[in-house]
């Protein structure tokens, strides 16, 4: 599962990230409500019952994981919910993680220190490196939808995320793929050995109410 937020505005209605998430991040708002989805995504996950062995997954902007707070932050966050911290899985993106890389490895240390997971989000549109793969403690790579969406039928898509697969799994790195919407995307990613798939295919978004029904 992944934890999407969406603003819910008394006068325009749902609100998605996109017309909202880029002001709250230039503004540093998105310091306190990133805070606000971790602890909200953990208390529902803790909810439905941890026994499950649900994970739930939170993304982390820019901001976000550059500030120093962030591994006190997501401990305290472990701490008040009770949630296990292998069932807490944080993704930041690519582009995030290349900014500063001798940084970025000392805080996905320390994140992992307290036992999460840890995922670099629409992998391949950065400024990807193999070297940072190797030396970043990175347990999932997610493929951008973007490379996703004309499989099988464009060739040169299929061989970077065939490539892509293969990468990861050498380096002992579990591969996602986002954006998979129908079944032939499936069997592809499936014949690659693609570990996970995420999109319309398996589930559209759902309000954490209407969710938790599923589990209790």
């Amino acid at each position: 599962h992944e934890a999407l937020v969406r603003w819910q505005h008394p006068e325009r209605g749902l609100v998605h990230p996109a017309e909202f998430i880029q002001l709250a991040e230039e503004t540093g708002q998105i310091l306190k409500i990133g805070e606000w989805i971790l602890g909200e995504a953990c208390r529902w996950t803790t909810f439905i019952g941890a026994e499950r062995d649900l994970q739930i997954a939170v993304n982390l902007s820019a901001r976000q994981f550059n500030d120093p707070q962030l591994p006190k932050i997501v401990a305290r966050v472990l701490r008040e919910t009770g949630l296990p911290p292998r069932l807490l899985e944080l993704e930041i993106t690519e582009s995030t993680a290349m900014r500063e890389t001798d940084a970025a490895l000392r805080t996905l240390q320390r994140l992992k220190q307290i036992g999460v997971s840890i995922a670099i989000d629409d992998f391949g549109t950065g400024y990807s490196s193999l070297s940072y793969l190797r030396r970043f403690p990175v347990d999932k790579v997610k493929i951008d939808r973007s490379f996703v969406a004309e499989l099988p039928a464009d060739r040169d898509q299929g061989a970077i995320v065939s490539a892509i697969v293969a990468l990861a799994h050498a380096l002992q790195i579990q591969v996602v793929a986002e954006g998979v919407e129908t079944e032939e995307q499936r069997e592809f990613l499936r014949s690659c050995g693609c570990d996970f798939i995420q999109g319309y295919l398996t589930g559209k978004p759902a309000d954490a109410d209407s969710a938790a029904k599923d589990y209790v």
